[in-house]
């Protein structure tokens, strides 16, 4: 055995310690920590750690130039999160209320039918969503819910994506099938540790099995779109399920965008006899809505709302476009979202209590809003000069009459809506043809000419038409709020006044009434003359005409006093958002218009680190920028080679003595091939040297 050394331990270990010509050695290793585990250490791995969130860092970025305090930044998000939570409880509660009644129809049809009453056909609710597409999945949800309480069911959705084959569309089905937990798209693997030989992954045998266990009476499968399903595997699967109706009740329902005739034409004849169908027709997404910008507008607390340049703006989007509720409730949101995030004065709508100041730099702000103005003026106009002085002056003073500016604008606003509530529930009853919605009322309201439209006064002219009879209802389903009034509870006390004293069973009738007109018909000169005339009114005839006059009046300045212009209020920047511009850009963007801004001023989007940039300093511009200025000034054929000098030449190559021309021509070739991606050049087929234009500026 060879001898053994054990000096000089403690050297270093890749160093020459005087033994490299032994033969063998005797290794200690140095004692650590761990020895005593048994185990080597591991090498742990090291990552760098994230630097801390800051605590303060808020989705707003202060206001003001960025003198906006911190408070008033988180105060306007808080008050935006809660405002937003409020509206969208509502909107949730408007879809459904709207999904009720086909939920109620379709939950019906599974619960009664089976194959066994449809002489073994399989039952197949055809669904008609017209642009609605959204309510299929809703009905879906609240349908697999309400299966799911009673135990009754399951409910499994198919898109087209899932139905590459039959067998993955099979798979699905048992999987989202025999998954008890979680929702109709769930992933849980099927149960297939029951005795005797595993089925496959797509045998309906595995969900037979597991119905039986639980005692599941039905599966529903559901189409949504079954229009883009392929013909060939919707009858595959189809005919398969018919084979097994006998030991599995299926129910099919089938989400149609086009009609139930388009979809049927498109299946076999032999398919079709395998269902027992049923048409249900879901609620255009039109009315939904209306009904959710109806409700936001009117039914809130009396916070923010929507002008009529963002309202029309909103609505002409749904209109071009197949828009579902939610997509509809995601523009107001954004509209919201827009307002808090760039109005320092909407942290004015805060509920929290107040300060008696105001931030000096909001005080400002407050007094260059066009509101202000308009209010200063009117001051100095009514000879209160000295409260015009102490508003520019004073910002405690400022602070105190924005604010109650501010509610007395919000309550004014709140009955102005509830005026076109209670104008469209009388437009409504008097069923005057070609009646403008609630919507569009609302609208035409928030711009301030609704009191001089035409349907104020058709209104107004269709009321003195109307019999006695018929405006004792009227007066029934007016509002709470117009029949409380002094002057319509003492109309309302002379027409019953006036009915009690009535004789005989006729109602009374005004003079403006058709039926007392009389029409004679003479001829003269082999001309026929028609003539209107007058009948005789009686007494209690002209005494009701009377009242009607004064009810037509009384309604005339119940609409007057209340229909006021809200951009007339001061401090309406406030609870008022009708900014136009940057809601059309984000709904309607110009993609063109910016991408050509961006290619000739490319420092309005660049961040740099120097002050001082010139947009005309042409080696500072990116490579595509200088490519772009030549582009402009080149006709509609341009050669390649002389592009290629122009550019090396404006990019400072042949004026600098440590020019890289390899690299130049990179960035030219890499330039040229962008502007060809996106479409603005192209190869000519006239010289094949020479690249064509495809696209002109401003065009």
């Amino acid at each position: 055995m060879a001898s053994v050394y054990e000096k000089g331990e403690n050297r270093e270990l890749n160093g020459f310690n005087g033994f490299e010509h032994q033969s063998s050695y005797v290794y200690k290793p140095l004692k650590k920590a761990n020895a005593q585990s048994g185990r080597p250490s591991k090498r742990r791995k090291v990552a760098s750690a994230p630097s801390p969130a800051k605590e303060d860092a808020l989705p707003f970025a202060p206001l003001l130039e960025g003198e906006e305090d911190l408070e008033s930044v988180k105060l306007r998000y808080s008050t935006f999160q809660d405002f937003w939570a409020s509206q969208e409880q509502e909107i949730h509660t408007i879809l459904r209320d709207v999904d009720s009644e086909i939920l109620a129809n379709v939950s019906t049809f599974v619960e009664q039918t089976s194959p066994e009453n449809c002489d073994g056909r399989i039952p197949a609710g055809l669904i008609t969503l017209g642009s609605n597409l959204s309510s299929m999945g809703r009905l879906l949800d609240r349908l697999h819910g309400q299966m799911q309480s009673n135990c009754t069911g399951q409910v499994v959705a198919l898109d087209s994506g899932d139905a590459s084959n039959l067998k993955t569309v099979l798979k699905h089905i048992i999987r989202s099938a025999t998954n008890d937990g979680g929702g109709i798209d769930g992933n849980r693997e099927s149960l297939t540790d029951r005795p005797g030989p595993k089925p496959l992954a797509y045998d309906l045998d595995i969900l037979l099995h597991h119905f039986k266990e639980r005692g599941i009476q039905k599966v529903v499968i559901a189409f949504r779109d079954s229009e883009a399903f392929d013909h060939s595997l919707l009858a595959d699967l189809i005919s398969l399920l018919s084979s097994w109706v006998d030991r599995i009740s299926f129910v099919l329902l089938f989400g149609i965008a086009t009609s139930v005739e388009l979809f049927e034409a498109r299946l076999p004849r032999s398919l079709v006899n395998l269902l027992q169908g049923r048409r249900f027709d879901i609620q255009d997404s039109g009315d939904s809505v209306h009904r959710i910008f109806t409700n936001l507008q009117i039914r809130q607390e009396g916070t923010l709302w929507l002008g009529h340049n963002v309202s029309r703006i909103l609505f002409e989007k749904s209109k071009d476009h197949f828009q579902s509720p939610e997509g509809f409730a995601n523009g107001i949101k954004y509209a919201y979202m827009a307002h808090f995030f760039a109005n320092p004065l909407s942290v004015l709508l805060s509920k929290l209590e107040p300060e008696k100041h105001l931030q000096s730099e909001l005080c400002e702000a407050i007094r260059n809003i066009p509101s202000f103005r308009r209010y200063v003026h009117g001051l100095l106009d009514d000879g209160e000069a000295k409260k015009a002085r102490k508003l520019l002056e004073d910002d405690i003073f400022l602070a105190q009459d924005a604010r109650g500016s501010l509610q007395s604008g919000q309550e004014r606003v709140t009955i102005m809506l509830q005026t076109v509530e209670s104008l469209a529930t009388v437009l409504q009853f008097l069923k005057i043809p070609k009646t403008a919605m609630p919507s569009e009322l609302i609208i035409q309201a928030l711009a301030g000419e609704l009191l001089d439209s035409k349907i104020v006064e058709d209104l107004l002219t269709e009321i003195k038409k109307l019999p006695s009879d018929t405006v004792e209802t009227l007066f029934d389903s007016l509002p709470t709020a117009i029949r409380e009034l002094d002057i319509f509870e003492e109309l309302h006390q002379r027409l019953e006044s006036l009915l009690s004293s009535k004789k005989g069973s006729e109602p009374l009738r005004s003079e403006y009434d058709e039926h007392h007109s009389s029409h004679r018909t003479t001829v003269v000169g082999q001309r026929v003359k028609l003539t209107k005339n007058k009948a005789k009114l009686s007494k209690q005839d002209i005494e009701y005409t009377a009242f009607i006059n004064d009810l037509s009046a009384a309604l005339q300045d119940y609409l007057s006093s209340n229909l006021i212009n809200p951009q007339d209020l001061f401090m309406h920047e406030a609870f008022l958002y009708d900014l136009r511009t940057p809601i059309k850009d984000a709904f309607t963007p110009r993609p063109r218009s910016t991408v050509e801004r961006a290619l000739s001023a490319p420092f309005d989007y660049l961040v740099t680190g120097s002050d001082t940039i010139d947009d005309n300093s042409i080696p500072s511009k990116p490579a595509i920028s200088i490519l772009y200025q030549l582009y402009l000034e080149t006709g509609s054929l341009v050669n390649v080679y002389d592009l290629w000098r122009a550019f090396y030449t404006m990019a400072g190559g042949e004026d600098g003595e440590d020019s890289d021309e390899r690299q130049a021509l990179a960035l030219f070739y890499r330039a040229l091939s962008e502007m060809k991606m996106m479409g603005m050049v192209k190869h000519s087929k006239k010289k094949i040297d020479h690249l064509a234009k495809s696209a002109w500026m401003g065009l």
